[in-house]
This record gives structure tokens, sequence and C-alpha cells, in this order.
């Protein structure tokens, strides 16, 4: 079970950061940020079966490519941007972190607008 190695991961990372903080704090964030690396490797390899399983879905309902791929990078992008913001935070940078979660926000948003406009357009044939 990876998330027993996640967790242990973890928690081994959070420890040995706290116990070098006292002494060398830019060495702890570098251990945070390699534990977050390394459990990121341990998913990594789960992603490839999201695609193929949305790819199925798609062929199957023959929803339109854009949408799909477009719903991927809206899924990417807010776990790469809670990954960055949790980052800042660490570090206690909390300013740069809001701003990076606002950043992610906006790019989300935008991304979304082509299928909030499918949608809207979709209902408006439908309705007499």
């Amino acid at each position: 079970m990876e998330i027993i190695q996640i967790i242990g991961i973890g928690i081994v990372a959070a420890i040995f950061s706290i116990t070098i903080k006292q002494e060398k704090p830019e060495m702890a964030i570098l251990v945070s940020i390699a534990a977050g690396v390394l459990i990121f490797f341990i998913f990594a390899d789960k992603l490839p079966y999201v695609v193929e399983t949305f790819n199925t879905i798609v062929s199957k309902t023959k929803i339109d490519t854009l949408f799909i791929r477009t719903l991927l990078k809206i899924i990417g992008i807010a776990y790469i941007t809670e990954f960055g913001s949790q980052i800042c935070k660490d570090t206690g940078e909390t300013a740069i972190a809001s701003k990076i979660e606002l950043g992610g926000k906006v790019i989300i948003m935008v991304l979304g607008l082509p299928i909030l406009t499918a949608l809207t357009e979709t209902i408006l044939n439908i309705l007499p």
C-alpha cells in the first residue's frame, strides 16, 4: 500500500526537518521539498491510469476531447498550485503562498471558460 509509504516518508521527513531546523533552517526546507518530490514519484505512476480512464469515458460517451483535456489540465494545475503553496507556507512565506493560490485559481478559471461557454450554449439550445 503506497499510502503507508507516503505517510512513512512524511513522518520521517517531518521529524528530520524539526530536528535540523534549529541548527540549519535552510536544510529543513530542502528536506521538506525532497520529501514532497519523493512522495510525488510514489503516486506519479497512477496518473496514466487516470488519463486512460478518462479516455475510455470519452470514447464511450463521445464527449469532446477538448473538455477532458481541459479537465485534466485543471486538475493538474490545482495539484501543482497546492504543492507550491504548501512549500511556501512551510518556509513561512504565507503571502507568496496566497499569490500562488490566486494565480492557480485565475488560470483554472480561464481554462474553464470554454467549458462554461459550451455548457451555456447547450442549455440555450435545449430551451425553447
